[in-house]
């Protein structure tokens, strides 16, 4: 652990209540990148595509916040698309390349634990456009055979959308062999990176994709902050059509505020990765599992990989009992391995598509680590998770 990881500020939002254990459902917002977007809700209000004084600042802040968005990812700024939402940048690539290729009945491939910002686009594909689209399965630590892809890639097929790393269980994917297969039979490759961008390195180039979504509450920026990377010379049809802003691909005056946020969260989590976190998270939460595992041996069994995963990210299921009881009974803000319907819990189709039983998957908890996570809070959470299953 560095020396500025030992000595990190606590956040004003932490201070109060139990152990947060549910980053990879949305974070706290950086003092700083709340610092930074402030003036641009109240001093800089110009509209950045006018031609006066007023919009000189707006338009510079968004050029920067375009320039260090596409530095964490690698790319260049012009590839920079802002949108409100992960689940309209996934819209934008999914929609856009479908319509663009112009093919009357284009193939789509996804997965089947991918979010359902994908999946659910896929189908309005089938239902109102005539796509026809392959889901492919997992394995029982969540990830995609590359093989099954290569299987199922035909010359109609337009598009392959494979996220970078499982929300619930933190699974990373192969994506650069899986793009490489794609853009051999001509398809383009879209990533989900929301859960990945900021937790662990990314560059396009590495990876070979054509479009990538990122989430801003995810990592430290407000909700509402969000973009897509478009690789140079990928056609999309537009996602909201109008006065030619983001590349003509996303109409509409520009948030300035949010995407200076989305800027500031990047500029900083870039120096977080080069600090070391993604080593002093992968410590904290082998931390919490190894004492998990020995309060209560024998019962806890890892949900995912073992290796290939977020290195925040901890979903484990305990024999005998029901995940939202023990958070419940333990008074730690975390998430289930369950979707709650009208007071009935049904098992996560995340871990159902892996082959979890379904006894096992109603039992999972997802306990994800964040930057101001703290060795004394693993601590915490694990004498109350453990008292929790002893109360149970």
């Amino acid at each position: 652990m560095s020396a500025a990881a030992d000595h990190r500020p606590s956040h004003p939002g932490l201070a109060h209540g139990p152990v947060y254990l549910d980053h990879n459902a949305t974070t706290p917002v950086d003092p700083r990148v709340a610092e930074a977007m402030l003036p641009h809700l109240t001093d800089f209000f110009g509209n950045p595509s006018s031609g006066h004084s007023f919009s000189e600042v707006p338009r510079q802040a968004l050029i920067e916040a375009r320039t260090r968005v596409a530095r964490l990812l690698g790319a260049r700024p012009d590839e920079i698309v802002f949108t409100a939402s992960g689940s309209e940048a996934d819209l934008l690539a999914l929609r856009g390349a479908v319509l663009a290729s112009g093919r009357p009945r284009p193939h789509v491939i996804t997965q089947a634990t991918e979010h359902p910002a994908v999946l659910d686009t896929c189908r309005a594909l089938e239902r109102l456009h005539g796509a026809r689209v392959t889901v492919l399965p997992v394995d029982g630590r969540g990830l995609v055979d590359p093989k099954a892809l290569a299987d199922v890639l035909t010359d109609d097929t337009v598009l392959v959308s494979v996220m970078a790393a499982n929300n619930e269980t933190g699974a990373l994917q192969p994506i650069t062999e899986l793009a490489s297969l794609a853009h051999g039979r001509g398809a383009l490759f879209h990533c989900d990176a929301a859960q990945a961008v900021g937790k662990i390195p990314i560059d396009v180039e590495v990876l070979g994709v054509d479009l990538l979504t990122v989430v801003g509450h995810k990592m430290y920026a407000p909700k509402g902050a969000a973009a897509l990377y478009v690789r140079e010379g990928v056609r999309l049809e537009p996602v909201v059509y109008g006065g030619g802003q983001e590349r003509g691909l996303r109409a509409g005056t520009e948030n300035v505020a949010l995407a200076v946020a989305l800027g500031t969260a990047a500029r900083i989590a870039a120096e977080e990765l080069a600090d070391g976190a993604p080593a002093r998270l992968a410590a904290l939460r082998d931390d919490l599992h190894a004492r998990l595992a020995a309060a209560l041996p024998g019962r806890v069994h890892l949900n995912g990989p073992e290796r290939e995963r977020l290195p925040n990210t901890l979903n484990v299921s305990i024999d005998g009992l029901l995940g939202h009881e023990l958070l419940a009974a333990s008074g730690i803000a975390a998430s289930t391995g369950s979707a709650c319907h009208s007071g009935s819990h049904t098992p996560s189709p995340v871990l159902s598509a892996m082959g979890l039983e379904p006894a096992r998957a109603l039992g999972a908890v997802r306990l994800s680590l964040g930057r101001w996570t703290t060795p004394g809070e693993i601590e915490t959470a694990a004498a109350a998770l453990t008292e929790g299953a002893a109360a149970l």
